[in-house]
């Protein structure tokens, strides 16, 4: 091997220099694989959130903006309208103020008395070409599709911890891929609302990309590394989501627009190159790499049921876990599905400009969570088992607290304010993440790669619970409402770092029983490796 290995013949190291993929499949078995895990869910991630930063010109090209369903000429009292201001110039659509008041308008004002410049008190140029703010039906369109793309997968993420043991991660990985890229190519073809939801839902399931990434991760590296490998791999190939609402805009549809072709076209055909991506990838996989170190496809005489997924739920840690990741993963995906729509609408800022506002909060992604990993993996040789919990907490506390902040910048302020704001609070989503997957390992070594599935899908979870439950109901009144309750549910989930414990690893504020805590010096490495091997 090209990588210095263990006696189980896990890598003991995370050379990131390209010499180590070999010549061969089973010399460079380590770092193919990674980059194998790591390129593949990264280019997910960038098919999964392609309509992300056009969701609001797929809602102009399928008719669903409020000014296209509701024409201000024939609707001037929309709710939409009232509350409208351009906010760059600060005009209002309503000249005049509005009745009875800001916050609950039901009509502009009057012009005043001994008013004589003939102006109509509603001021329909001014308003954008697409209306889509929160509380209009092509909000709530955008929405739905947003819970069925992250919803799905997480049904899948757990179907995910008995396929990989039957079939290996290579082989359902490319599945994954080739399934994804006919829907990604299908998306272009978007013509209704309920088109828009379905194939978005159906875009999502390649989500589940990244159980596979940090359950091939495991089999690949030796625990001493596998918090760096895992934050590493699964940040980089987060960064998918990131890059795609730069990538989409300024790299796909700028180009096709540049040729003359109308931006309905010009997207359309934009989806086309994810799934083109995503085909390639997979032939590769199948091609070079291979599932462990010593076998193509992984080999495993577990024989796992239904049953065995209530059994890992009924420790309550796990369940936590769960939980804690639906905080930060979640959170990310919330952003991913939210950012650039409200940046464009919120803020009024055009579509290139928004994406790229969006895009700095995924590209974080590039060294953010594997900081998480190396941080979790740092304290855990100075501090054991405790220091990975500590790192856990900190990372989720800060988190909670970056949010918050972001949900105080209003557009009466820069935009470059809620960027400091955002930039921060990436960090820590993305090292939370990161540490998130340096306790996973230990958990339940003999079923990891149930657990992996299932905090895996915990992320999604989060998602859905955000938008479903917070950003639907709480947006129509308040844009920035929702993420001040985010941010109090990721402390809430902060705070439940109080609830680890074990008596070989210790907890927050207890240490280790000093017997128990020498059978897991003892046998820690060997209960992971079992189970991976």
């Amino acid at each position: 091997y090209l990588v210095r290995v263990d006696d189980s013949l896990k890598a003991l190291e995370l050379n990131l220099n390209p010499k180590k993929v070999g010549w061969n499949a089973q010399e460079g078995a380590h770092m193919r694989g990674f980059w194998g895990s790591t390129v593949s869910f990264f280019l997910a991630f960038m098919g999964w959130f392609a309509l992300s930063p056009i969701a609001v010109d797929v809602a102009r090209s399928i008719d669903i903006c409020e000014n296209q369903m509701y024409p201000p000429e024939e609707y001037p009292t929309r709710k939409a309208y009232l509350k409208f201001k351009k906010v760059n110039t600060k005009e209002p659509y309503c000249r005049f103020g509005t009745v009875p008041d800001a916050d609950n308008p039901t009509d502009c004002a009057d012009p005043p008395e001994g008013d004589n410049t003939a102006l109509s008190k509603y001021h329909v140029e001014v308003l954008s070409e697409c209306i889509c703010s929160s509380g209009t039906h092509c909000a709530n369109i955008v929405t739905y599709s947003s819970v069925g793309s992250v919803g799905v997968t997480i049904f899948v993420r757990m179907a995910l911890g008995t396929l990989l043991e039957y079939f290996g991660p290579v082989n359902v990985q490319v599945g994954l891929l080739c399934f994804g890229a006919g829907w990604v190519a299908l998306s272009g073809a978007i013509w209704s609302e309920w088109s828009f939801i379905l194939i978005r839902t159906m875009i999502g399931c390649v989500g589940a990309t990244f159980v596979t990434n940090q359950f091939w991760c495991s089999l690949l590296f030796a625990p001493s590394v596998v918090g760096t490998a895992n934050a590493t791999a699964a940040g980089w190939g987060n960064l998918g989501g990131g890059v795609t609402q730069i990538f989409i805009v300024w790299c796909v549809i700028a180009p096709f627009e540049s040729i003359g072709m109308n931006i309905d076209s010009a997207w359309r055909w934009a989806m086309m190159v994810p799934s083109v991506m995503f085909l390639i990838c997979a032939v590769a996989l199948k091609l070079f790499c291979w599932d462990t170190p010593t076998a193509k496809t992984y080999l495993t005489v577990k024989d796992r049921a239904l049953w065995d997924y209530v059994e890992v739920l009924k420790d309550y840690r796990i369940v936590i876990m769960i939980f804690q990741y639906s905080a930060c993963f979640g959170a990310e995906l919330v952003m991913n599905a939210q950012l650039a729509t409200h940046f464009r609408t919120y803020f009024q800022l055009q579509s290139a400009d928004a994406s790229m506002l969006a895009g700095c909060f995924g590209l974080m992604n590039l060294f953010a969570r594997s900081l998480g990993g190396i941080f979790s993996d740092y304290a855990f040789a100075k501090f054991g088992f405790r220091g990975r919990i500590w790192t856990q907490f900190i990372s989720l506390f800060l988190e909670a607290v970056l949010l918050y902040a972001f949900a105080c910048v209003d557009n009466s302020q820069p935009w470059y304010v809620a960027l400091i704001a955002l930039i921060g609070f990436s960090l820590f989503v993305q090292m939370a993440e990161g540490t998130s997957y340096g306790i996973v390992p230990f958990m339940n070594p003999d079923k990891l790669a149930m657990v992996s599935a299932l905090v895996g899908a915990g992320g999604n979870l989060g998602a859905v619970i955000a938008l479903w439950g917070i950003y639907n109901p709480l947006g129509s009144g308040d844009e920035l409402l929702p993420f001040k309750v985010h941010a109090g549910y990721v402390l809430f989930w902060a705070l439940m770092n109080v609830g680890y414990y074990w008596p070989d690893k210790g907890g927050m504020f207890c240490p280790p029983l000093p017997t128990a805590a020498e059978r897991f010096k003892d046998k820690d490495v060997n209960s992971i490796e079992s189970s991976t091997v």
